[in-house]
């Protein structure tokens, strides 16, 4: 038994175990039994990296004492039938029906097989099995010294993951009792594991307990914030919030139908964008939608999400109604509220796809990209299961027809649905039993207060007839009294009977909106807002409708119209100020998609097909060449590609001297980017869609972002191919296959891998097949395959050598210098790294030698020598905050404060940990979920995932 004090019977009477270390040896092969432990690890873990000139002797006494002990009967010498000796190292030869540990991992297998399969309450009774068998922590007994090291800790983790696999599928089934004694023993081990507290609360109220789980939170919350000076997460904040909010169960769990699969880790989406402050009227709209959710709180509820569709002509107001009900029913749903534009009539370029958005929310809900499934419907069956029983409002905006919205409708009834279209939706009316409203202009009155609100009340007050022409020349509609009344309000001189006068001399009809009345179509009102802003912003606006969007800068509108930077902005601010542009941040600006519409149909009708492509030319240079020189400022030595020309006269670029206003850049303009990297390739220009894919690639790669890598490296590819270019790609497959390797995508990572390799061999590219070696030897090691990772390692250094590349050179020594830390080779680490410390140095590669001292630091960690480790640590995140490598920062970060753990420190560790939190968080990373565990103090925490880059 090792689950809990370590105990060994032998004929039914229990044996000693002998001295600390020789009960510590046993201990460590029995939780690994079926594997070998290596004479190395064995070593490690009893002398924390600092062993005695004796210690394999004493080890293999420890051995010989304890092979008597299990097998007394062993002629001397004879090989043993228990413990076996293998090569280079031991093991224990055990099955489920004699170790404990054994028989929880196949009740545990079996019940994630039953969870998958839909057998949800065997699954339950098998993970009740599994849990049982726990006494305490794995091997209570080993010395604590030794019990700390990861060998023994990942073993707590597995129990901690089944525990809390088991609790959210008990409580799904609405039976958690069984583990509520499993939950409280687990805190009281964890004190500050949040997650496992959440459970505790939501299973305590679920068996009746309110008033001692409102207890409970209010004692975790008192703990954070007086041991680690914390506020509780979002997880904590959630099960607290579900307290107030949901009714306790009435029916019989065994009438229900079986739930979906366990959720991951609860999260909170508050993705709603701001309420209009001049939304005026549907009162009758608002009432009738609201009514709906009454059948939320119904006895008797609904079998799937109550959806509503508003529908209506372009400019009526349906995302101004959608957006300003949902914050009003926001307070309703407490599990949070999920928001797309789909842009499904975006003329200008493609849609967002229901994959696209789905993924979106995933991720909102608290899916990490790296554990996103791969195909559509496991990512709907996911999603669904996800908001199974929880209140979430989501609003799917401008939607092209009912296929477009179906994979973003969720199963369950506690779920209210929003959805904006300019086409009827009869589909989910057929199939999903939408409730559909059809919206229409605003009535006179309301109408009246639009203009009201946007000009004042004492100057409607003053000329009420021309108000009224007004609103009836607009026809009530939304958007043109809002167009019509900012030119009005940047316009003080005019009186607003002259602007009657104006409308009502235009004779075009607004024949885009609408039906027969010629007072539907809305481009009078645009055309005649930009006539007054002058023919310099009129060609601005059509050029801007070439922008992919979502938004842009003064800079890139001043590429788009080869104008100064200062005179492109006066112009913006004139389209801001008369509504025609959007300005969502200090100096970026956004189309309304209608006004998008508009400015796109001008652009055909005013400017020949060579000014529209010289402007497209002039974007993609701006944002290619911008990228470069933001790129080649963090990492200079790092550069694979570059524009094939100078940028086209015209084209105006930010200075981005240094790494910090390089970061910024990037950060800002990242959506901009990756949606220009699909411009060029549909637009016609693939060098422009290459360059840029590649130049992104060790950005992309260090934010995380690593499905946006996929699309963008598969662009590159079918540009490369395009351009029928085979050194292009082979770097494009590379950068394609490490990025499936991220996301353990193996066999597709391979492919592309060797693919690339093919292509570097047959073209002689030495440092192509030498880059395609450590994306080799980087997938080797994602699989524990470190023999092979160190084989590709050694073809890439010696094919970096024979091109003299330093710093391939110094970067490969640098991983060799990893996966020997991998393999518990710490020394043979150490001085790997140490060699590429000093080649970055000689070659002035700044981020590799940052590198390689972290590097360093963690292997000098695992051989026990602290101080040397944080002197490594303190030399690379010097060297990381210089270059504004903000995701190195944090890694780094993170490594600092276990080594300051391991010292028995946790004052110095914790804000190290929560600083690193805190930037990961920033990024949007998705590994800053694995970094605040280690402020939760859960086993394994600590083990870095990173090792291995893009670069």
């Amino acid at each position: 038994m090792v689950l809990g004090s370590v105990k060994v019977w032998r004929k039914g009477v229990e044996l000693p175990l002998g001295p600390p270390k020789q009960h510590a040896v046993l201990a460590l092969l029995l939780l690994h039994a079926g594997q070998t432990v290596g004479l190395s690890q064995i070593v490690d873990v009893l002398w924390h990296g600092d062993p005695p000139n004796s210690a394999v002797n004493v080890v293999h006494r420890h051995i010989g004492s304890l092979r008597k002990l299990l097998e007394p009967e062993l002629p001397p010498r004879a090989p043993g039938g228990l413990l076996v000796r293998h090569a280079g190292g031991y093991g224990i030869d055990a099955d489920a029906t004699t170790l404990d540990l054994l028989h929880f991992r196949e009740l545990v297998a079996r019940a994630r097989s039953a969870a998958d399969g839909g057998e949800v309450s065997g699954a339950a009774e098998l993970y009740t099995q599994a849990l049982s068998l726990w006494r305490g922590e794995a091997a209570q007994g080993v010395p604590a010294d030794i019990r700390v090291h990861p060998l023994f800790s990942a073993v707590d983790s597995e129990h901690l993951a089944a525990l809390r696999e088991g609790t959210d599928l008990m409580l799904a089934l609405g039976t958690p009792a069984p583990v509520l004694p499993l939950l409280h023993r687990a805190i009281a081990q964890y004190p500050l594991d949040e997650s496992l507290h959440a459970r505790l609360i939501q299973a305590l109220a679920r068996t009746g307990r309110q008033a001692e789980a409102f207890g409970l939170f209010q004692e975790m919350s008192l703990r954070l914030k007086n041991e680690l000076g914390i506020e509780p997460g979002r997880e904590l904040r959630l099960a607290h919030a579900s307290l107030l909010s949901r009714p306790e169960r009435t029916t019989n769990p065994k009438d229900e139908a079986p739930p979906s699969p366990p959720a991951p880790a609860i999260v909170r989406p508050t993705q709603l964008p701001l309420d209009l402050r001049t939304f005026v009227g549907r009162r009758d709209e608002l009432a009738r939608i609201t009514s709906a959710l009454d059948k939320l709180d119904d006895s008797s509820p609904t079998p799937s999400a109550v959806i509503n569709t508003i529908e209506g002509m372009a400019g009526v107001g349906k995302t101004a109604l959608a957006v300003h009900l949902a914050h009003r029913l926001a307070p309703r749903f407490p599990d949070g509220q999920l928001y797309v534009n789909l842009r499904g009539f975006d003329a200008s370029g493609p849609c967002v796809t229901a994959a696209e958005a789905l993924r979106s929310f995933l991720i909102a809900l608290g899916v990490s990209a790296r554990h996103l499934p791969a195909d559509l419907d496991s990512q709907m069956a996911l999603y669904r299961s996800i908001l199974a029983d929880r209140r979430v409002l989501i609003v799917l905006d401008n939607a092209r027809d009912s296929q477009h919205v179906r994979p973003l409708l969720p199963g369950s009834c506690t779920c209210l649905v929003l959805i904006t279209s300019r086409t009827q939706l009869r589909g989910l009316v057929a199939t999903h039993g939408a409730a559909p409203l059809i919206l229409g202009p605003l009535s006179e009155e309301e109408s009246r207060e639009v203009l009201a609100r946007h000009l004042g009340r004492g100057r409607t007050a003053a000329e009420p007839e021309a108000v009224d022409a007004i609103v009836a020349f607009c026809h009530r509609l939304p958007l043109a009294l809002a167009v019509i009344a900012a030119r009005a309000a940047t316009l003080p001189g005019f009186s607003l009977s002259s602007i009657a006068a104006e409308l009502r001399a235009g004779h075009d009809s607004l024949d885009a909106f609408a039906d027969d009345d010629p007072y539907t179509d809305l481009r009078t009102v645009f055309s005649w807002s930009l006539d007054g802003l002058g023919p310099e912003a009129a060609r601005l606006l059509r050029l801007l409708s070439l922008h992919p969007g979502p938004d842009l800068s003064a800079t890139a509108a001043a590429s788009l119209a080869a104008l100064s930077v200062r005179r492109t902005t006066t112009l913006l601010a004139r389209l801001a100020d008369a509504h025609l542009m959007i300005r969502p941040l200090s100096n970026r600006f956004a189309f309304h998609d209608m006004l998008k519409i508009y400015a796109s149909e001008q652009l055909q009708d005013h400017d020949d097909d060579a000014t529209r492509a010289a402007a497209v030319r002039r974007l993609l240079d701006h944002y290619v060449h911008g990228a470069h020189t933001a790129t080649t400022a963090l990492t200079p030595h790092r550069i694979d590609a570059a524009p094939d020309s100078p940028a086209e006269p015209g084209v105006e670029l930010e200075p981005l001297t240094d790494p910090a206003s390089a970061a910024a850049w990037l950060e800002r303009e990242l959506p901009v980017l990756l949606a220009t990297v699909g411009q060029a390739r549909s637009g016609g220009h693939p060098a422009h869609a290459w360059v840029l894919a590649q130049t992104l690639e060790l950005y992309l790669d260090r934010r995380g972002r690593w499905q946006d890598q996929i699309d963008a490296q598969t662009i590159a590819v079918e540009a490369a191919r395009l351009l029928r270019d085979r050194l292009r790609e082979a770097k494009a497959r590379r950068a394609l296959g490490f990025a499936y390797g991220r996301l353990a995508q193996d066999d597709r990572a391979q492919a592309e891998l060797d693919a690339a390799m093919a292509l570097f061999t047959e073209l002689g590219d030495a440092g192509g097949q030498a880059r395609a070696h450590r994306s080799l030897g980087f997938l080797a090691n994602g699989r524990d395959d470190h023999e092979a990772a160190l084989r590709h390692y050694a073809l890439a250094l010696d094919l970096y050598r024979s091109v003299d590349h330093l710093t391939g050179q110094a970067l490969v020594l640098n991983e060799t210098g990893w996966t020997y830390i991998l393999h518990g080779a710490y020394r043979q680490a150490v001085a790997e790294c140490t060699r590429a410390v000093s080649l970055h140095q000689r070659s002035g590669d700044t981020n590799g030698e940052a590198a390689a001292w972290d590097s360093l630091g963690y292997a000098h960690h695992h051989m026990g020598r602290h101080q040397e480790a944080l002197r490594c640590y303190e030399r690379a995140l010097k060297l990381y905050q210089r270059m504004n490598d903000r995701y190195l920062e944090a890694d780094t970060l993170l490594h600092m404060g276990d080594t300051h753990e391991a010292r028995g420190s946790r004052t110095a560790s914790v804000p190290l940990w929560r600083e690193a939190v805190r930037i990961l968080d920033e990024l949007g990373h998705p590994e800053a979920e694995q970094a605040r565990a280690r402020l939760r103090s859960e086993p394994a925490a600590t083990t870095r995932t990173s090792g291995g880059a893009a670069g």
